[in-house]
């Protein structure tokens, strides 16, 4: 899951008709191919270094649930599409909310994006930090009274690199640099090959013959349900398609490539460390081989990249509220967003456990940005499918098979996640 593009959305989303005017000057300016690009980084991101540890906790057959939420996503996917042909004010996910039950709609639709994308902020520093203690294990600095060490120091030490980044107001050139996660992303997968096939670590297949574990399934299906997330995006990626008609096939090509290229992920990493595979599959690379500091420095570098991405649309609502309240002022941005990189580090350091807090991410938020809301808001503005045709009837079993689907990962899935933060703590 990539968050580099929906930015545009839900920053217009506070004022609809600069989002119009935005996206009536957007239209049509993308190539299909361009087009396909962007969707495969909206797509693509960190949760492919938590597939192998999904398989884990699932057993082999979970691959099939992976194979099944891509299916679910993509038609969701579609389903945003659709809303989007509804009214041609719509310009992002929040006005289609808007569309389909007024100003709550629009609430809660932001509600869910903007909380989903602080808790991928806080999970990028818990990332960074895991990923660098592994390579300076052992470190530590003493500041008077206060001491920091380990995952710590490096979650602090990374967000005083992030915060000058997060005061930039233009995301011009962020938006530049966090195109790169797809790249990334490849080069993590051909690193950890090496890793197995050159390296010597290899296929020991360890713990692996397990093909179901159902109490591992709430977990697994929140990590794969965050991996296809990029829900967001798609109504900037309609609106500045040339041939909208399109649509369909870019979504289908981004779905098939990025479940291709997790599935294979999820296996190498399986298959290389059995159960014994971490929540990051980095974390179990032998940290001397130039291979695994390959995979490891690219994946520090794609979180430091996109952080600021992430913060930026919560700091400008804030920023908003209080420049109606208070007036304008430079110093507003810097003090407010620097408060919104120091409230991340409180929840890295005190919830420090990556899988589980994307496991939570993944069955609560994502699976209402990407499962629930678009079947929600398509049904109520058509009305539910007649079931006397068939072409709509199996249109009504899917939206309601997706919805019953959702409805199962977020229950089970919140529940494992949170019992899970709760027993760790």
């Amino acid at each position: 899951m990539s968050h580099a593009v929906p930015l545009l959305g839900r920053k217009e989303a506070a004022r609809p008709e600069q989002a119009a005017q935005k996206g009536a000057r957007n239209d049509g300016s993308a190539s299909f191919v361009r087009t396909c690009l962007n969707g495969v980084n909206a797509l693509s991101g960190v949760g492919v270094l938590s597939v192998p540890y999904a398989l884990s906790e699932g057993g082999w057959l979970s691959l099939l649930l992976l194979a099944a939420v891509a299916a679910a996503c993509w038609y969701t996917g579609l389903l945003v599409g659709r809303c989007m042909d509804a009214d041609p004010a719509i310009r992002t996910y929040p006005d289609i909310g808007q569309r389909a039950f007024g100003s709550p709609g629009r609430l809660l639709v932001s509600s869910f994006l903007y909380a989903e994308v602080y808790l991928v902020a806080v999970g990028f520093l818990i990332l960074d930090g895991d990923n660098l203690d592994k390579l300076f294990p052992g470190s530590s600095v003493a500041l008077g009274p206060v001491s920091l060490a380990g995952k710590q120091l490096f979650v602090v030490l990374v967000a005083l690199m992030v915060a000058p980044t997060t005061w930039l107001r233009s995301l011009g050139v962020l938006a530049y640099v966090s195109a790169a996660g797809v790249f990334a992303s490849l080069v993590v997968v051909l690193s950890v090959l090496w890793v197995a096939a050159v390296d010597g670590v290899g296929f020991s297949g360890r713990g692996t013959t397990t093909p179901l574990r159902l109490a591992g399934l709430p977990t697994a299906l929140g990590l794969y349900t965050f991996c296809y997330c990029g829900h967001a995006v798609f109504p900037t990626l309609y609106t500045c398609m040339k041939q909208k008609s399109q649509f369909p096939k870019m979504l289908a090509i981004c779905f098939v490539l990025c479940t291709l290229n997790y599935g294979s992920m999820a296996v190498l990493g399986y298959l290389m460390y059995g159960d014994g595979v971490q929540s990051q599959v980095t974390l179990n690379l032998p940290a001397a081989r130039l291979s695994s500091k390959i995979a490891i420095y690219t994946t520090l570098v794609n979180p430091l990249a996109k952080y600021a991405l992430m913060v930026t649309p919560i700091a400008t609502v804030v920023e908003e509220r209080i420049c109606v309240a208070v007036g304008q002022g430079s110093a507003v941005p810097v003090a407010v967003r620097t408060l919104l990189v120091l409230s991340t580090v409180a929840v890295a350091i005190a919830v420090p456990f990556f899988g589980y807090l994307m496991a939570l991410v993944g069955s609560f938020l994502s699976v209402g940005v990407c499962m629930l809301l678009p079947c929600v808001c398509y049904l109520r503005i058509f009305g539910a499918p007649s079931v006397k045709c068939s072409r709509t009837a199996m249109e009504a079993a899917a939206i309601f098979g997706i919805l019953a689907l959702g409805a199962l990962v977020a229950v089970t899935g919140t529940y494992s996640s949170v019992m899970q933060i709760i027993h760790h703590l």
